[in-house]
């Protein structure tokens, strides 16, 4: 029962991977006819309609959270509506496997930060992979060197973001529904951008079928993302359905090449394969840590 369980736990995540990274291609294909705040605010709109109908069906509207959850949710949606208008603007001007291969970062930096700021044991072997990891994502951005694009510190800032969002979610309490948070988040990224949009001064204008389209693509393409990733994590055990995260990698390189006619050179190449391993390795030993720890295997997420 548990082979089959984190077997279909497995094939959960990497259905999120691929949505989560086909919503980022097809964002990036609407870009040029949408003004950018316009177009975060359209698929926000979207997103917020279809979390709102899913929470409303599965009776967690009414759900009222402790003054602590609304306090970290509220940081969390923050940290969120950062990260969103970071990463796009990384998504808009670079390769998509490049910024990809940036972000495969996430275990590593959410590992440390969480040894920092949150008191988790990290033993010295998974901080010398986070430091080799590091190396791998500087060797993919090569700040001084042909090829480095500023647009590439964007991903970084964009990780950072990321990983505090994640730590934010570690804080929150079991019982609040995992929907509400995302839909918490969605309104919050939908007014920022709506409010940026009249800051910044920009001129909407009416999206043409194909821009509509791809921007509907987008937004079921996230929620799928983010129902299968919930599933995924809740059904199998961490250890056996988070190295299925990387998957995304793979999904990238072939949309770049195939919708945008993109490929990352050799040492991107070189630097994604570094952190993938170094991630992988972390994994693997908090997984061995937890273990040892109390003898049982970790199992999925807590919060529903």
């Amino acid at each position: 029962m548990i082979r089959s369980d984190n077997m279909r736990a497995a094939l959960l995540i990497v259905v999120s991977m691929a949505a989560f990274t086909i919503n980022d291609a097809f964002m990036k294909l609407a870009s040029p006819g949408v003004p950018f705040f316009e177009q975060i605010f359209l698929r926000g709109v979207l997103i917020t309609l279809g979390l709102t109908g899913l929470a409303w069906a599965l009776g967690q509207l009414s759900f009222r959270p402790s003054r602590r959850d609304r306090a970290l949710t509220l940081l969390r949606t923050l940290t969120e509506t950062v990260g969103t208008v970071i990463f796009l603007t990384a998504l808009f001007s670079m390769p998509i496997a490049n910024l990809s291969a940036i972000l495969q970062a996430l275990p590593l930096t959410v590992t440390l930060a969480a040894a920092v700021f949150l008191g988790e044991p990290v033993g010295w072997r998974r901080l010398l992979a986070i430091l080799v990891g590091f190396i791998g994502v500087a060797i993919i951005i090569r700040p001084g060197f042909e090829g480095f694009s500023v647009y590439s510190l964007y991903g970084v800032a964009a990780v950072c973001a990321i990983t505090l969002r994640d730590l934010t979610a570690r804080k929150l309490s079991a019982e609040i529904p995992s929907i509400r948070v995302a839909l918490s988040a969605a309104i919050g990224v939908t007014v920022m951008s709506a409010a940026a949009s009249l800051i910044m001064g920009e001129r909407w204008v009416m999206p043409d079928t194909g821009a509509a389209l791809l921007m509907a693509g987008a937004a079921v393409c996230l929620m799928v993302g983010y129902i299968s990733a919930v599933a995924g994590m809740r059904l199998g055990e961490v250890g056996f359905v988070a190295p299925f995260r990387y998957t995304s990698l793979l999904v990238a390189l072939i949309l770049g090449r195939v919708l945008f006619d993109e490929f990352p050179d050799a040492l991107t190449l070189l630097g994604a394969g570094i952190v993938v391993a170094t991630g992988l390795f972390t994994l693997f030993r908090e997984r061995r840590t937890a273990t040892a720890s109390t003898g049982i295997p970790p199992k999925g997420l807590r919060i529903r």
